[in-house]
């Protein structure tokens, strides 16, 4: 499952998870109001460690076709069943799919690097000698959609509203954001904090531009399906709520000839449609309702696809690879519930899980266990903890399991048949050990109560999954149930932390800093609308997050998230599902793209485009 979690995350994916400032080289800009420091540096990206790939002068990103014709349309749909908003950046309603489209940032990421972002709204940055200032230079042509500048009055309002009144995720990723001030119609002056995390100023990089001129009239805060002013490559068009949203591309775009931008943004409408259930979304694409789908079920990839358009060519599956850290997916327990606090109570619950039997009778054996909260990288924690990672654990050994310090722990592996006895046993030890007590069919928590929970979701996707789980759970005397609730009620009560167990896909950089406060920080368990679901509220886990933050070097980062994600699986806070390598695509054939693939993103959405000849050979007709 791949549902990004908020609006405000950039088309590119993510931009706002990754980095901190790199000296790379820059060419000096023309003069503007707001002198160059002489110790300042001044650069043309943002990146991590290291580098930035492409140079000050660069005409385009590799993965492009400059010569892309504009026109057509790509449709999409979303796992979300409806939206009943437009304003994805604050905490009520539920918004609609693509809503970072229409709004541009200062900077904005490359698809062939990890953590990287180039001048979009902002041509330039300037950066102090202590890395606590940053001067963003705008350019000067940058237009709303109602031919108005952008200025840096709109980036500071925009940088200030979204700490003040954004959704809680973004306002507490900005904390460290001292102040933002037009020094200049061109200069935005952005201010940390001391101690600042390493991720802020691109998380402040990527953040949208609102115009402040059209907030004056209008509350930033409220839920509205009035369509908002951007300055992005598209625009809100027609929509119907709950049912299609429509993106339409902007034709004098301000941006369109920037280095980024060359060569994308080819589809003349980007469409999102809307489905309450996900088989009737899977006739729907049979039946041409969207042009474009993400398969994330083994099972439908696997005999889903034998219908006549697919027969005859008219669509066409591919894979392509995923070098992405894949989304750490799982049951996640709510551990504010008393019968979730005791880590060996939820250690126990993973053994009553078959996933070998789920993998081979319902999946087709396509996905690989997940096993780390870094999974797939050099992040992951492996073997006995080294030296640098026992350095980082040593002062907490009295707070730690013991296992933190041995080789960390996998999920269990069962003998394949469903049920595998020696697992359940083992779950009904650990649960014995908790102070848990059977009577009868029926096991009792230590405070006398019985042991029941309820497995809630907002989509039927995972029920095959779920109910050979609550089958062998029922066998330890444990009463649960899958629930699944309309998206509204869903939204309100994760924000709300009203749930026992759900399903949760962390999204993981590959230079993880600010995200891993909003996963795991004890701070983050306490404000609604969080992502930290699980609750997590460790002292030891808040220490790791701080030094993962001010790493000054790749290798320490790595050094630090490999203890963090001993201390996390040795919390069990997850149930862990599973992740596949490649990126599973079923298309109309209707698209032509670019020679080769983005390092770290298909592009679809941004790099290929609408082919009329394949249109009318497929007798395809355009929504």
């Amino acid at each position: 499952m791949t549902d990004l979690p908020f609006a405000y995350l950039t088309r590119r994916q993510f931009i706002a998870a990754g980095a901190a400032f790199v000296a790379a080289p820059g060419a000096r800009a023309q003069a503007v109001s707001g002198a160059q420091q002489p110790a300042d540096i001044e650069t043309h990206g943002l990146s991590t460690f290291g580098e930035l790939a492409e140079k000050p002068d660069f005409k385009r990103f590799a993965y492009v076709n400059p010569n892309a014709p504009k026109g057509g349309s790509l449709t999409l749909t979303t796992q979300s069943p409806t939206f009943d908003s437009l304003n994805g950046y604050v905490l009520r309603g539920t918004p609609a799919q693509g809503l970072s489209l229409i709004f541009d940032s200062l900077l904005t990421s490359s698809l062939d690097e990890r953590d990287a972002a180039y001048g979009l709204l902002a041509r330039a940055v300037r950066i102090s000698p202590d890395k606590l200032v940053y001067r963003f230079l705008l350019r000067r042509e940058a237009r709303f959609h109602d031919g108005s500048p952008v200025t840096a009055e709109d980036a500071a309002f925009s940088l200030n509203i979204l700490k003040a009144k954004g959704h809680p995720v973004i306002a507490q990723m900005l904390r460290d954001l001292l102040s933002a001030e037009a020094e200049a119609d061109d200069v935005l002056t952005v201010r940390f904090a001391e101690g600042r995390t390493r991720d802020l100023p691109l998380v402040v990089a990527g953040q949208p531009i609102f115009s402040k001129k059209y907030y004056s009239t209008r509350p930033f805060e409220e839920s509205t399906l009035e369509p908002p002013l951007g300055s992005g490559a598209y625009k809100i068009g027609a929509f119907e709520q709950g049912r299609f949203n429509v993106f339409d591309r902007v034709p004098d775009y301000w941006g369109k000839d920037l280095p980024v931008n060359v060569g994308q943004n080819n589809f003349e409408k980007v469409r999102f449609e809307y489905f309450s259930d996900s088989n009737v979304a899977f006739e729907g694409f049979k039946a041409g309702a969207y042009t474009l789908r993400q398969e994330d079920t083994a099972r439908i990839w696997a005999t889903g696809y034998d219908f006549p358009a697919v027969r005859d060519g008219r669509v066409k599956m591919e894979t392509f690879p995923n070098r992405r850290i894949p989304g750490i997916q799982g049951w996640y327990f709510n551990t504010r519930r008393p019968m979730f606090k005791d880590a060996r109570v939820r250690q126990a619950l993973a053994y009553a899980f078959d996933f070998q039997w789920t993998s081979r009778n319902l999946m087709y054996d396509a996905y690989k266990r997940v096993t780390s909260y870094f999974e797939n990288s050099d992040l992951a924690a492996t073997g006995l903890p080294d030296a640098g990672e026992l350095a980082l654990l040593e002062p907490y050994r009295a707070q730690l399991p013991p296992e933190v310090f041995s080789e960390p722990p996998l999920p269990p592996v069962s003998d394949g048949s469903g049920q595998d006895r020696a697992l359940l046993r083992k779950a009904s030890e650990l649960l014995a050990a908790a102070g848990c007590v059977r009577k009868g069919e029926t096991l009792f928590l230590p405070d006398g109560k019985p042991f029941e929970f309820e497995f809630l979701d907002r989509y039927n996707i995972f029920e095959r999954h779920t109910q050979p789980f609550v089958k062998n759970l029922k066998l330890l005397g444990i009463a649960s149930r899958l629930r699944v609730i309309d998206s509204a009620q869903y939204k309100q009560r994760l924000e709300d932390f009203d749930f026992d167990v759900t399903v949760d896909n962390l999204t993981m950089s590959h230079s993880p800093g600010e995200e891993l406060r909003n996963y795991f920080g004890s701070e983050a368990a306490k404000f609604n609308g969080s992502r930290n679901l699980a609750g997590i509220s460790d002292k030891v886990v808040d220490a790791l997050i701080e030094k993962a933050q001010l790493a000054g070097s790749r290798a320490e980062l790595v050094t630090v998230c490999r203890a963090l994600d001993r201390v996390l699986r040795a919390g069990y806070y997850m149930i862990p599902h599973w992740y596949t390598a490649v990126t599973r695509l079923a298309y109309w054939d209707l698209y032509d793209r670019p020679e080769r693939e983005p390092l770290y993103d298909v592009g679809y959405v941004s790099t290929w485009w609408w082919s009329e000849d394949k249109a009318r050979k497929t007798n395809f007709t355009r929504r």
